[in-house]
């Protein structure tokens, strides 16, 4: 190989890491910008979100953000994770299908009848400890509603509300139900 043609592959390598470079800074502004646009029509739509620095977006739970905010106490809060913890297992997972179809082996997901079925009993166990907190909220729906949106499905009040003056009634009544949850002295059927 000529001096020339050395020469000339060594340009073209380094013109090509260039060009990899300049794609790759291309790239992360784009991503920089999508991650930006991301946190800010969640902001508007009520998310909570922590930006902590030199670490990634982390979006806060309801529960976790009116922690944070200092508007439920320590009995409120634990009170509000076991009722979401229960509602989550309660939901989790596709229904157990009929027994008489199961075959040895005829499982898609590759999951063993003994795991299928000891879910299916962790679901039902969650099921009726929710049940048992939903009968301490006397089935009240706004008590119920505000249970499931912000414990269960951990919505800050703002996203689970359509106006800055229902998120306060929803966290006001959100306060009463952990309250009447939290009274009862922690575990269910108390």
């Amino acid at each position: 190989m000529s001096r020339t043609a050395h020469l000339a592959r060594l340009e073209r390598e380094r013109l090509l890491a260039l060009e990899r470079r300049g794609r790759a800074r291309a790239e992360a502004l784009a991503v920089r910008q999508g991650i930006a646009e991301s946190v800010a029509l969640s902001a508007a739509r009520g998310a909570a979100i922590e930006a902590p620095p030199r670490k990634p977006h982390r979006r806060q739970a309801g529960l976790e953000w009116l922690v944070r905010q200092g508007r439920l106490n320590d009995q409120q809060k634990r009170a509000g994770e076991r009722y979401g913890t229960y509602y989550r297992r309660a939901g989790a997972g596709a229904a157990l299908g009929s027994s008489l179809d199961i075959k040895q082996g005829d499982n898609p997901q590759g999951t063993p009848l003994t795991e299928v079925l000891a879910q299916a009993e962790a679901r039902a166990v969650a099921a009726a400890k929710l049940a048992l907190y939903r009968r301490r909220l006397h089935q009240h729906p706004t008590l119920l509603a505000a249970c499931d949106l912000v414990c269960g499905q951990e919505l800050t009040p703002r996203e689970a509300a359509r106006t800055d003056r229902e998120a306060g009634r929803l966290e006001a009544v959100l306060e009463v139900a952990l309250d009447l949850l939290a009274d009862e002295g922690g575990a269910p059927g108390a």
